[in-house]
């Protein structure tokens, strides 16, 4: 299912995922709840055995019935927090699988534009860090901040039943003490906030670099990119620290608020014991509960000022990845494919965010299994024009037809599905050679791969590989060579068998030897295609129906390669310089 759209506040992010689960939570919430208040009947148990003791007949006092009472609370305290511990496992880590899964969806989303504007790596560590901000906020509410507070009513109604009094002054001292450590935890947001914005930058920096390894050894730029990643973690570090020291000051002020009730309840409890207003075991009940308090009131309030710093982090990331979409699919778009493969552009007009335009009132039409091929000079529209067929951005005026249809009117994945592409730099996954040519499409068999590695001229050099075609390739297939990749990507285009065909530069970046093989694998893949080819060498053009020359934009020649040859333009001088060689 795509995600359409997450929400953009912290607190109604973590609240849509629960309602995914509301029986896991509810009963999570239940459990803890009933084990937290177990912890403080224990105590009233061992009150109950205190005033047992004290009593004046020792052997006609009944000491076993409490005793009974407090180690059955015990066991079933225990039996409580261990299933809570087996239902937050699964709860909680099952949760974080479906918040990554669905940043990931949401991220892919977005047009291209937006992954040139950010940083792969900075992307991917938001991704990871808000799973993990997520299922750390879901386990302290669980274990840090539900418990004190289900200690603290407890507390509240068991010292209700001893003196009202200190009932309310312990509800009165909380509150204020909540209320300060609250406004404190608040105003340390934009610190905790900061801190989760240059963590995710120089996560980001970090796998830039390494995934630029090449460049770095290529200019022995090691000890550079040190130093330069040395300073990245020094500024990360300096926000960690502030961060950190606000949740220390907020530590102090708690300690000292908490030594006070306690000194204060003490107190109190033992000045009554002396006036033979409570109980030897109301001292001790009063004595166990205040300290139950104190530590369980320190958690939480380390726990909220923790999870304020978690709140942070999730906001970072929700500023970053979960703005709105730059394209959408159409609430009635088009589940189905393109089948036939005629293009056409009618009046487009485009441009890159706020720079100049690329096209303006551009007009182009393709029958369908025609071969076009696209020329003209560095930056004159030719990857801009595949891009927009694609539709890997919206034009701002005008439109594109793609069997007589608008773009628009295809969902993004059903339009991308009619449209095989083989770019200059073939993208492979770190998996096997067969899951990589499968990728064109998933469902084929075993014996589809193969026809299509054989009709890509690739079957032969595969199955001399260590283990064939399931051989791994290295990261981005390192581990090949650029011809052998080039064929993988025409493999995965046999395989795909979609109506338009785009080549990007197929075979710019080969040596002579490559280039004729892929050359090959292209002359088989082209047959009754709609072909549109980006080609730096203008021989590969030849064979073509028609050649495009763009220039800043514009189309200033559209004919057959013969004739363009022969018109004296610019695909004939272009065509002289580089036959000349």
């Amino acid at each position: 299912m795509t995600i359409r759209s997450l929400p953009r506040s912290p607190l109604a992010f973590l609240w849509k995922y629960v309602r995914l689960r509301p029986r896991h939570f509810g009963v999570l919430v239940f459990l803890v709840a009933s084990a937290a208040l177990c912890a403080v009947a224990v105590q009233y148990g061992m009150k109950l055995i205190v005033d047992a003791m004290v009593a004046t007949d020792r052997m006609s006092a009944d000491v076993w019935s409490p005793l009974f009472l407090f180690i059955l609370l015990v066991a079933v305290e225990s039996i409580l927090w261990r299933i809570t511990g087996w239902l937050g496992c699964h709860t909680i880590i099952d949760t974080g699988v479906d918040i990554r899964a669905d940043l990931f969806d949401y991220l892919i989303g977005h047009p291209m534009r937006y992954f040139n504007n950010h940083l792969s790596g900075s992307l991917g560590s938001r991704v990871t860090a808000t799973a993990g901000a997520a299922g750390a906020i879901y386990s302290t509410c669980t274990w840090n901040i539900l418990p004190p507070c289900v200690d603290f009513v407890g507390t509240i109604l068991v010292l209700l039943v001893i003196d009202y009094r200190m009932a309310l002054a312990l509800v009165a001292f909380v509150a204020v003490v909540a209320g300060i450590i609250t406004a404190f935890g608040v105003r340390g947001r934009s610190l905790h906030q900061a801190y989760g914005q240059q963590a995710a930058r120089v996560g980001g920096e970090l796998v830039d670099t390494v995934s630029n390894v090449w460049a770095i050894k290529a200019f022995s730029a090691r000890h550079r990119e040190r130093s330069r990643l040395a300073d990245a973690f020094g500024v990360e570090a300096l926000a960690q620290r502030k961060s950190w020291m606000y949740l220390e000051k907020a530590r102090v002020i708690h300690d000292i608020c908490l030594w006070i009730m306690a000194g204060a309840m003490l107190t109190w409890a033992i000045s009554a014991w002396r006036l033979g207003q409570l109980t030897a075991g109301d001292v001790v009940l009063v004595s166990a509960l205040t300290f139950r308090i104190l530590h369980g009131s320190r958690d939480l309030a380390m726990a909220l000022v923790g999870t304020a710093q978690e709140f942070g982090v999730i906001s970072e990331m929700l500023g970053a990845i979960c703005q709105a979409h730059g394209m959408q699919d159409h609430a009635h778009a088009l589940p189905a494919s393109p089948t036939r493969g005629s293009i056409e552009f009618k009046n487009v007009s485009y441009r890159y965010g706020d720079g100049p335009p690329i096209f303006e009132h551009l007009n182009l039409k393709i029958s369908t299994g025609q071969r076009v091929g696209l020329a003209g000079p560095s930056g004159s529209g030719k990857s801009t024009l595949l891009s927009l067929i694609q539709r890997l951005d919206d034009v701002q005026h005008g439109c594109i037809l793609i069997d007589g249809k608008r773009v628009e009117d295809f969902t993004q994945d059903a339009l991308r599905a009619g449209i095989a592409v083989v770019p200059q730099d073939i993208s492979l996954f770190r998996r096997s050679v067969m899951e990589n040519i499968r990728y064109g499409r998933p469902s084929a068999t075993e014996e589809e791969v193969i026809a299509a590695a054989k009709s890509a001229h690739c079957d032969e050099f595969i199955r001399g590989l260590s283990a064939g075609y399931e051989t791994i390739v290295g990261e981005r297939g390192a581990t090949l060579s650029g011809g052998q990749r080039q064929r993988i990507g025409i493999a995965r285009a046999f395989l795909k068998n979609s109506p338009i065909l785009i080549l990007d530069e197929a075979t710019a970046a080969l040596d002579s030897r490559s280039e004729r093989d892929v050359q090959l694998a292209l002359e088989n893949l082209i047959r009754g295609r709609t072909v549109i080819a980006v080609a730096h060498r203008l021989s590969t053009l030849s064979t073509f129906d028609r050649i495009i020359m763009l220039n800043d934009g514009r189309i200033v020649e559209d004919a057959s390669p013969s004739d363009l040859r022969l018109s004296g333009g610019l695909f004939s001088s272009l065509w002289d310089l580089q036959t000349a060689h």
